[in-house]
């Protein structure tokens, strides 16, 4: 991609090189070539600039900006501090687009009359931001329903935008040292990927169902689930939840919660989120978590979910407990187990940032310990010694970091290190019996039960040729009665091991059948084959490795 000479592209390459000079990056403006046209004004303008201007900024260059700002307020490792708080302070609020509008858009989505679809439709929108804006209405059935609707051209604009940012990022990456340090091609490629994402409502609908299901245990939670009929890539219809945020909350209504119990639920439901099923609630903060009116917890706003890979469901939960126990060795192993090492990657100065960012924490009471700024800061720590971390890391750095002032809210003595530790036991084991449940493991059982199912046949295959004395061996000298006891033995390992391939396979198909007799929380039965295979493979291990005579002692005997 090259950058595009378009009088729309470059007069954005104008306002994205005046934000670079504007907050101290003048050095990527002077690679770039357009200094000649930028200094000068930016000297008459004489502009002195602060952190917490660059939200408002963001805001009036436009909606994919706003987008950009919330998805950098994440990236420690590329931001200083002050600009991740000012930015976490970045308004999506924009003047509502009117009633009527949104009405024609409605009925073009959904190709229902507006009259035939509502008893009511509330004219002032209960919310307006950059990329849509949600309405209160009523069904024809009575159901109390928020109806979103995404503004008109939106799409168009968002996607220019989205062009001249991935211009912009392959240029630097090719000329700049900090391009090629932060890998910006790879990082608004993720960019571009959730704002896509979230452009598109009918993503928003399927994330609000499968977390609907996979929050069912969870009773003190509740998650709005969309009409299906009423939503479109362009609109989107879901439940109306009663609740007052929870920044909102009198003192009075505080009295009546539960915040201890309410903080461990939420905190114990994002940790199944993320380590469990790979799937989350991005951006809890306190705009999008409700109290309602039964006193539990709503999720609001599903435009933005992530994603956690296998792998980095394990190394988080790793990392989370070693932050609890300060070690900060295995933080910077786990680590890089989930980053890019980069050419400009220094592990001496890695290692030793690592620890002297734990040993900050070291005298800290663990109820102090804020774990997602800590991941923030590890980030940071990742990105200053060419160490590339993916959005998915940095995301939930900042998830974590909304957990604990949401869990503080509740609860001023609630502890998100001593909530981690008491539910990683029960995660471990969900994620070892998801493990063995899965598809793949259902192809290994259909692999060994092939195996098992031609094994006889083989067996006697190979006995037949035994008896029958069909099988050669050309050998120099040979001791006959040596010989045979050797293939007797071959058959009874090869039987042996026969019987506990059954057992093991057998186990495995048990296990998913519920049992009152259970062992350490699983069907007892299936527990007694597997350990009765294992310590059958034990002891048939040890004797082929401590009893078994080296054939080469008995040739020189």
């Amino acid at each position: 991609m090259k950058i595009s000479l378009s009088p729309g592209h470059l007069t954005r390459y104008k306002d994205i090189a005046k934000l670079f000079i504007k907050y101290g990056r003048t050095d990527i403006v002077l690679t770039t070539g357009l200094d000649e046209a930028l200094l000068e004004e930016d000297k008459k303008e004489k502009v002195i600039a602060k952190a917490e201007e660059l939200p408002e900024d963001l805001e009036k260059l436009g909606p994919a900006y706003v987008k950009l700002g919330q998805f950098l307020s994440t990236r420690s490792d590329m931001l200083p501090l002050q600009y991740l708080e000012a930015l976490e302070r970045l308004q999506d609020k924009v003047e509502p687009f009117p009633v009527e509008k949104a009405r024609e858009i409605f009925s073009k989505e959904t190709g229902i009359r507006f009259s035939k679809a509502f008893n009511d439709f509330e004219p002032e929108p209960i919310g307006a931001a950059s990329i849509g804006q949600v309405h209160k209405a009523v069904l024809r059935d009575g159901k109390v329903v928020v109806v979103k609707i995404q503004r008109p051209h939106i799409r168009e604009e968002i996607i220019n935008d989205l062009e001249v940012f991935a211009e912009i990022a392959e240029f630097l990456e090719a000329h700049t040292e900090i391009g090629k340090r932060f890998m910006l091609e790879s990082t608004i490629d993720e960019f571009r990927k959730a704002v896509l994402r979230e452009l598109d409502y009918r993503n928003e609908a399927q994330n609000l169902k499968i977390l609907n299901d996979n929050m069912k245990e969870f009773e003190l939670l509740i998650v709005p689930e969309p009409v299906e009929d009423y939503s479109t890539s362009k609109v989107i219809t879901m439940d109306y939840i009663r609740g007052t945020k929870i920044t909102s909350i009198s003192p009075l209504k505080k009295l009546e919660l539960e915040g201890e119990t309410l903080a461990r639920e939420l905190f114990n439901a994002y940790m199944k989120q993320i380590v469990i099923d790979g799937f989350y609630h991005c951006d809890p903060h306190p705009g999008n978590i409700f109290i309602t009116d039964d006193n539990r917890l709503a999720l609001l706003d599903l435009g933005m979910v992530g994603y956690v890979s296998g792998e980095m469901q394990t190394n988080l939960l790793r990392i989370l407990l070693a932050i609890g126990d300060k070690r900060g060795d295995d933080i910077a192993e786990y680590t890089l187990k989930v980053g890019k090492e980069t050419e400009y990657f220094d592990r001496e100065t890695y290692n030793t940032q690592i620890n002297e960012l734990v040993s900050r924490y070291a005298s800290m009471p663990l109820k102090s310990l804020e774990i997602g700024k800590v991941i923030l800061e590890i980030t940071k720590v990742c990105g200053s010694n060419g160490v590339y971390i993916s959005n998915e890391l940095a995301m939930l750095g900042k998830t974590f970091l909304n957990l604990d002032k949401i869990g503080k809210t509740l609860d001023p003595e609630f502890e998100p290190n001593e909530a981690i530790r008491d539910i990683s036991d029960e995660l471990i084991k969900k994620k070892l019996t998801k493990s063995v449940f899965s598809s793949k493991s259902y192809e290994l059982l259909l692999e060994a039960k092939e195996f098992v199912e031609k094994l006889p046949l083989r067996v006697n295959k190979i006995l037949d040729k035994i008896s029958n004395n069909e099988i050669e061996v050309n050998v120099k000298s040979i001791d006959e009665v040596y010989m045979m006891n050797g293939f007797q033995k071959i058959a009874n390992r090869i039987l042996a091991g026969l019987i506990l391939a059954s057992l093991i396979i057998g186990a495995a198909l048990i296990m998913r059948l519920d049992s009152s007799f259970k062992i350490l929380g699983y069907p007892g039965i299936a527990m007694i084959f597997f350990l009765v295979a294992a310590i059958g493979g034990l002891i048939l291990t040890f004797r082929i490795l401590f009893s078994d005579e080296p054939l080469v002692k008995k040739k020189s005997e």
